[in-house]
């Protein structure tokens, strides 16, 4: 499974990457306590420090609205999925345990004010490219609804879209039969490339402590 940068999409943010983690052999289920514990914990803090702060001024928040404005979305309809989980923080309406991965992907969402994505490899078909939604794609959604894709950014397989920055398709979702998965970490433009690096490894070490297995991890950008 290769993934690529659609040149439409390079084009328009020349400065656009994501980070790659392949797992093999994993062991989706329950969080455990600690994993449970530690979202808890991370959001109530998050709580308290929004008090007086507006979700949109934050700088990961903030930059990842402004990749949806350029690309032709409007970010008060479409917010991306970090937004959407800070704004349930700070409605004080935490976010609840679903599973391991899950948990973890929400954890490190909230934590570096990125979308984050992870798909059952064994449910995706042939390579996968992020690209630019066209006029009239739509998916079903694991927001319980179609959700419209034009000039949304996304990944797409030969079977066609299945995840987004702002709310992942439901025929990729990952659950307890997932053995094989892939995420994807959609990077600040503004990152550094050794500070991109550093989190992709810490997320994957996490990541590998709860469910096992192996994984390989790699950067790709324009």
């Amino acid at each position: 499974m290769e993934i690529s940068i659609s040149p439409k999409l390079c084009a328009l943010f020349p400065q656009m990457k994501v980070g790659i983690i392949r797992y093999r052999d994993i062991v989706v289920e329950s969080s455990p306590q600690m994993i449970k514990g530690r979202l808890q914990l991370f959001q109530e803090s998050l709580f308290f420090d929004l008090e007086e702060k507006n979700v949109t001024d934050l700088d990961g928040i903030k930059e990842w609205r402004q990749i949806f404005k350029k690309a032709g979305k409007d970010p008060n309809r479409y917010r991306h999925s970090a937004e959407a989980l800070y704004r349930r923080v700070k409605k004080q309406n935490f976010l609840q345990s679903v599973n391991s991965s899950t948990d973890i992907n929400n954890f490190f969402s909230l934590k570096y004010q990125i979308p984050l994505g992870i798909y059952d490899s064994n449910k995706i078909v042939g390579d996968i490219v992020l690209r630019l939604g066209e006029e009239n794609e739509e998916y079903y959604g694991i927001n319980g609804r179609s959700n419209s894709l034009h000039n949304l950014i996304l990944l797409s397989d030969e079977q066609g879209p299945f995840g987004s920055p702002f709310v992942d398709s439901a025929r990729s979702s990952v659950s307890e039969d997932t053995s094989n998965a892939v995420q994807v970490v959609f990077l600040r433009h503004s990152i550094a490339p050794s500070e991109a690096q550093e989190m992709i490894e810490s997320l994957k070490t996490m990541f590998l402590q709860v469910h096992g297995g192996t994984a390989e991890i790699e950067i790709r950008g324009c």
